[in-house]
Parts: C-alpha cells; structure tokens; sequence
C-alpha cells in the first residue's frame, strides 16, 4: 500500500471517516492506484476545492477587544428580566449568555413590532395626545355638571337654584384645582 487508509487519513485530517468517504465519493481526494489516498495531494485538493467558511482553520485567532462593561450589564439585565442566570458583575460573561440575551432582545424587539403592527402599540407622543384629550374632556364634563343637577338637586332639598348651583360649582372647581396637582411622569 502506497498511500493512507481512509482510517489513517481521516485521523491525519482531524475529520471523521464517513467525512473522508463522502469526500473520496465526491472526488476531492488524491488516490493512489492501489486506491489508497494520497496525504499531500489530497490535503491540496481538499482545501482548494472545500468552502472556506467550512474549512477548519488552524491560524492564530485575533486578540479579541474587551467588552465594556456597560455592555456586559445590558446582558446581565436582560437575562435577568427574563428569570435567566446573570453573570456576575466584574465576573466574565459566557459567549451562551451574551447569545442567549442577545436572542431574548431580537424576540422583545419583534414582539414591539408586532404588537405595533396589530395597533396594540402606540408611540408615546400619541399616546399623550390621546390622554390630553381625554382629561380635558373629563375637565369639561365635570365643570358642565353644576349647571344640569342644580335645578334637581334645589327642587328635592327645598333650596335656592342659584345657591345650589354657586355651592356645586365651588366645589367641583376645587376638586379639579387639586386633580390639576397631579402630574404624571412621561420619561
């Protein structure tokens, strides 16, 4: 035997032999004529015609660049909100973390879009137009409900319209000068 088995070989190539079969199948392997596999050759066909982002690669790594830490918090928050192991601050983050939030995020994100898309989502500005509105609509309500009760209320107590009227105003411009206090925080 000149050459490799396909036993040798696929050790020589750190792949497994059904990986050394389909290539031998598919013609990227340099053969003897004895149908033992040449080494070098097939180590040269092999990468010049495997994709190259298949391809296993032994060259140096590039140093990778620290991770700020605000990043690292963002991670450790996300995976937190949802019930998730955090990494401990000023401890190292996994790559499965970092992934798993970086998931989480591209789901919450979606979820936003949907819900958005559905009309169950407004921006915030409408959503200040839409309250804005409708506590002034509120406001005039209740500043118009003196004037409708007055007349019902003076005829079954038995006392002047006018008096009832100035008495119930009095009191619900009060009760709205101390709604007008209330402020709702809008980040």
């Amino acid at each position: 035997m000149q050459g490799m088995s396909e036993r040798q070989y696929a050790a020589h190539a750190g792949v497994s032999r059904g990986a050394i079969q389909k290539a031998r199948i598919a013609g990227r392997l340099v053969l003897f004529e004895d149908c033992s596999i040449d080494g070098a050759g097939s180590d040269a066909r092999r990468a010049s015609l495997t994709d190259p982002s298949k391809q296993r690669r032994s060259l140096p790594q590039p140093k990778l660049k620290a991770v700020p830490e605000e990043a690292l918090s963002a991670v450790g928050e996300t995976l937190r909100e949802q019930g998730l192991a955090a990494p401990i601050m000023g401890g190292s983050t996994t790559f499965l973390q970092a992934k798993t939030a970086n998931e989480v995020l591209k789901a919450q994100e979606r979820r936003l879009k949907l819900q958005k898309l559905k009309g169950e989502l407004v921006s915030l500005d409408r959503a200040k137009t839409l309250l804005f509105r409708l506590a002034r609509e509120e406001r005039d309500a209740w500043v118009n409900w003196p004037g409708r009760v007055a007349a019902i209320l003076s005829a079954e107590l038995g006392v002047d319209t006018a008096t009832m009227h100035q008495l119930l105003e009095s009191q619900v411009r009060a009760h709205l000068g101390e709604l007008a206090d209330v402020r709702t925080d809008f980040r």
